[in-house]
């Protein structure tokens, strides 16, 4: 009987192969069949809890039931004979309230701003296209209608799902790095299970907590790279194993009880990494952060069982069916690999500098990074929201596309409203509306300047600073993106320490070495810094951005860095946990650390490129995402993803690792006696 709890699993998977198939079939037909019973609904609430945008949202719910913060605007130019009926017959449709009675007019353009009754992103996407086709039927000789508001983009987004482009990609790489049609349609297989029962399993998940219809999307990219990384990680072993003359039996037990381990390590550190999320206070990251576990758990345990079933099953034949042109040797080691890492660690200084260099460079647009939620002005130019942005604020100004919220005491209005007018920086204010109680009131107020500008952000804070009396409390998309940011700013190093500290732990209990941890969380970091520097010079618009489609500044939601930190984070782990659990291997074997990492690095560079060009892949195809916020998550991940397969783990971990010798592996007594083990990995035989 195979001695380690992976062995024994691996053993279990290769007799009962029958049934750990029909078992992930059945689990397959489960959460289907469950998600269309109990599946629910996506939803989101963007508001910071504890903020004043977030009480302005919420005295808006409880006292004026029938609308919300946010409106579909009606912007209507030519004559006007038409609109009222338009109006009224919008307000019939689900999520939106009563058709207003006083609307905003200059020259030929007219604005009226139906109310909704519910958030915008749980307003049905029906109604916004519903709206839409109101408005092309509406347009016709001399009136023009466009249509704007955060339910006419929800409308408009069209599919976000880019799946597919980086499934076919992730084949096409399989196909050339393992060379076998059997061998590339493995990793494909778990990975297309695992997002099937992931993708179910999220479903049920938007029924008991609040989870915005995006994180599906940030979900399914991750469990398909992760998913196809770690089964190409196990499948490489197993391969490895049969060139050497084992058995099919022996080399799944082999592959698992080895590579399963670094799948293991490398999962966990993923998942922990986005339970950081909750540290953000944000409860729509919530969502977010579940759906990407699940995804993550999946797939991890699909490779750990799944796989060794499908393994047993292909037998021999797993080398069958060879692509004609391409040549693959999977028991050997890659020989030019070993003479890049001699390379580098003949010159270990230099090669360490130069790459530190060349990150810190990428990090450095970081600096300028702004953050901020972009508006209908970053919309595409041939949406009707981005239309309706471009004539109010030609007529009324570029203030008039963000107006402030606030709500005051019913009897105070008339005092606020006065004072409003009097502030330098605000365009116009429109009349206090009282709830029914005649309690409280809404003051709408066009700030001088667009949403982006920096002067309305400073606008907001003096009227925050005791202007406007006590009980008045200012909302809207404006404040709502400014309250974010600082709270994002305020708890980030909470966020990055509890990510940062678990991590080092799950190394230290992984690889019993403080150098290898520190090491492989200061060249995380570095590589994440990378990323975000991409990220602010793509958001800058310019060239750059306008080959991924963003075509004017746009600020980045404060949301974006936290995601990018806690997946990078953990991706980056994968690799660094992949390649120093064969150095290590290769050390305990040898006892000479130059040797190791040369071997490592040589056995190891040819699975991690493939891993991270399929990776790549798979975030990069976020780019044709019409969300500007996908489109920088996805590239911003492929970005630091392949950052860190060349520069850090090419060049960075061998120079250092050469630099530090036998320190590589320093541990003091007392925190080995303190530091679990973790016995689940018997030593390499390959």
């Amino acid at each position: 009987m195979p001695a380690t709890r992976l062995a024994r699993l691996a053993d279990f998977a290769y007799r009962r192969r029958r049934l750990v198939l029909a078992s992930w079939i059945a689990a397959l037909l489960a959460a289907f069949a469950l998600v269309a019973v109990a599946g629910g609904d996506w939803s989101a609430d963007y508001n910071t809890p504890g903020s004043q945008s977030k009480a302005a949202a919420d005295a808006l719910e409880q006292r004026f039931p029938t609308r919300s913060p946010d409106t579909v605007d009606v912007v209507w130019q030519g004559p006007t004979t038409g609109l009222k009926p338009f109006l009224a017959q919008a307000a019939k449709l689900n999520g939106i309230g009563d058709a207003p009675s006083d609307f905003q007019s200059a020259k030929d353009l007219t604005v009226a701003r139906l109310p909704l009754t519910m958030l915008p992103a749980d307003v049905p996407k029906a109604t916004g296209k519903t709206l839409l086709d109101m408005g092309a039927k509406a347009t016709h000789g001399d009136v023009r209608v466009e249509l704007g508001g955060g339910v006419i983009q929800n409308a408009e987004q069209g599919p976000i799902s880019s799946e597919a482009v980086g499934l076919t990609i992730a084949a096409i790489i399989l196909l050339v790095s393992l060379g076998t049609i059997v061998a590339a349609g493995l990793p494909l297989l778990v990975a297309l299970f695992g997002l099937g029962l992931a993708s179910a399993l999220i479903g049920v998940l938007a029924a008991v907590l609040p989870t915005p219809d995006w994180s599906s999307t940030v979900a399914a990219m991750l469990g398909i790279g992760v998913g196809i990384d770690y089964s190409l990680l196990i499948l490489t072993r197993h391969r490895t194993a049969l060139a050497n003359g084992k058995t099919t039996q022996e080399a799944v037990t082999q592959a698992v009880s080895t590579a399963g381990r670094s799948v293991l390590i490398a999962g966990l550190t993923v998942v922990i990494s986005l339970l950081g999320l909750f540290a953000m206070g944000l409860t729509y990251l919530y969502g977010v952060a579940l759906a990407a576990i699940i995804a993550v758990l999946v797939v991890m345990v699909a490779a750990i069982t799944l796989l060794p079933a499908l393994l047993a099953f292909a037998g021999p034949k797993i080398e069958r069916l060879k692509v004609p042109g391409l040549r693959t040797n999977p028991g050997g080691r890659a020989s030019y690999s070993a003479r890049w890492s001699r390379a580098v660690q003949r010159r270990p200084w230099p090669a360490a500098i130069a790459g530190t260099a060349i990150l810190l460079l990428l990090a450095a647009p970081a600096t300028g990074l702004r953050l901020g939620f972009p508006d209908a002005g970053n919309d595409r130019a041939s949406t009707s929201s981005r239309q309706a942005y471009d004539l109010v604020a030609s007529r009324f100004g570029p203030g008039a596309n963000g107006p402030l919220v606030i709500v005051t005491p019913g009897d105070r209005a008339p005092e606020v409203a006065a004072v409003l007018k009097t502030q330098p920086g605000i365009a116009s204010v429109a009349a206090p509306a009282l709830n029914p109680a005649k309690d409280t009131a809404v003051i709408l107020a066009n700030p001088a300047t667009s949403p982006q500008d920096t002067a309305t952000e400073d606008l907001i804070r003096r009227l925050r600073d005791g202007r406007l009396g006590p009980d008045v409390e200012i909302g809207g998309r404006t404040a709502q993106g400014i309250d974010q940011a600082e709270a994002t700013a305020n708890r980030l190093p909470l966020f990055i320490g509890g990510v940062v500290g678990l991590s080092l732990l799950l190394l230290l209990i992984a690889f019993r070495s403080v150098t290898v941890a520190i090491k492989a969380a200061v060249m995380n970091l570095l590589s994440v810094g990378a990323a975000y520097g991409v990220v602010a010079v793509l958001a800058r618009g310019g060239t750059l951005g306008q080959l991924v489609g963003i075509d004017t500044p746009t600020p980045v939601p404060p949301f974006i860095p936290v995601i990018m930190f806690a997946t990078l984070f953990g991706l980056s782990m994968d690799y660094e946990v992949f390649l120093l659990s064969r150095v290590r291997e290769e050390f305990l074997r040898r006892g000479d650390t130059s040797a190791a990492v040369t071997e490592g690095l040589s056995r190891t560079a040819r699975v991690i490129s493939a891993a991270a060009a399929i990776m790549v892949a798979v975030f990069g195809s976020l780019a044709l995402s019409p969300e500007v916020f996908l489109k920088l998550i996805g590239l911003g991940l492929a970005t630091a993803v392949l950052v860190d397969a060349t520069i850090v783990r090419l060049v960075l971990v061998p120079a250092v690792m050469q630099l530090l010798g036998d320190r590589n592996w320093w541990m003091p007594s007392w925190l080995d006696r303190l530091i679990p083990r973790a016995q689940l990995e018997a030593p390499a035989t390959v």
